[in-house]
Order: structure tokens, then C-alpha cells, then sequence
């Protein structure tokens, strides 16, 4: 796919300080081809406390439906979420908050809204993973379009 016909763009944001290049890298394609921008986080799911989960029991338990953390990650991510929407002037139905693994999370997310472009951060610290980030990893395993993976420095810029 030439870069000329990049319509609809998926931002990948993980509110990690040094992400600040990915962002931008986005919000210049955004300009440059007047594509639309999707913005989307990921949280993994909330696990229950380990108190809930005693040892040596393959019974079904009764865990707490809401501890209330899972919701306030979802609020708190939504708000941060808005803050980078407003300053790119995404509108606000294209500021994705979802839970799941974030790399499968990530591809039904491009599937679903027929982006043509991810954009990723790569962290990328130690071996292989030089190469790409465990996130941007997993998301170049089943993506049908293309990515663009930021290399981001550990040191806060990039």
C-alpha cells in the first residue's frame, strides 16, 4: 500500500513518559495525509487479589464481581485518553479505551475500524527484542495492514 493512501490511522498509546515521539509521529501522518485518527488504549485485564485464589482449590469460586479497580483504570485511561484526543483534535468517538491482551487487542481494534496504518511504540531492550517491543511484536504477527513501529529511547526522549 503506498503511503499516499493512508485514510484512517490507529494511534496506540500507553501513557509511558518517552511515548511522546510516537504521538507525534502519528499526528504528522494525521496532518500530512488528512487521514483520519483513531486513538486507542489498552489495559490488560485486572486479575483478583491473590487472596482470592487459595491454593489447591479446582473449584469454581465466588470472587468479587467489581473490586472497582478495573473501573477506575477505565476512567483514569479514558481521561488521559481525552487530554491527547483534544490536543490532536481527534473526535471524541475515535478515543478507544479497551481491556484485553494488548497486541490481540490491538489487531481486532485495526480490523474493526479498516485502519490502514498502526502506530506502535518499540521500547525494544534486549535481544531479539531490539528489533521490536513485545507490544509492537505482537501486533506484527496478524495485522492485515501495515505498521509503523516508533523506536523510543528508555531515557525519556527519543
Amino acid at each position: 500500500m503506498a503511503m499516499g493512501n493512508y485514510k484512517h490511522l490507529l494511534l496506540a498509546v500507553d501513557f509511558e513518559p518517552n511515548g511522546a515521539p510516537v504521538i507525534e509521529r502519528a499526528r504528522q501522518l494525521y496532518a500530512q495525509f488528512g487521514s483520519r485518527l483513531t486513538l486507542l488504549h489498552v489495559l490488560e485485564p485486572v486479575m483478583p487479589p491473590q487472596e482470592y485464589m487459595p491454593l489447591g482449590c479446582g473449584a469454581e469460586l465466588p470472587l468479587p464481581d467489581d473490586i472497582g479497580l478495573e473501573h477506575e483504570l477505565l476512567e483514569l485511561s479514558q481521561r488521559q485518553l481525552d487530554v491527547i484526543g483534544d490536543e490532536l483534535g481527534v473526535a471524541p468517538e475515535d478515543r478507544l479505551v479497551r481491556i484485553g491482551s494488548t497486541g490481540h487487542t490491538i489487531d481486532a481494534v485495526a480490523a474493526e475500524i479498516g485502519a490502514d496504518l498502526v502506530v506502535v511504540g518499540s521500547h525494544g531492550r534486549h535481544g531479539f527484542m531490539r528489533l521490536f517491543g513485545s507490544t509492537s511484536k505482537a501486533v506484527l504477527g496478524s495485522l492485515t495492514c501495515d505498521v509503523l513501529c516508533v523506536k523510543l529511547s528508555e531515557g525519556g526522549g527519543a
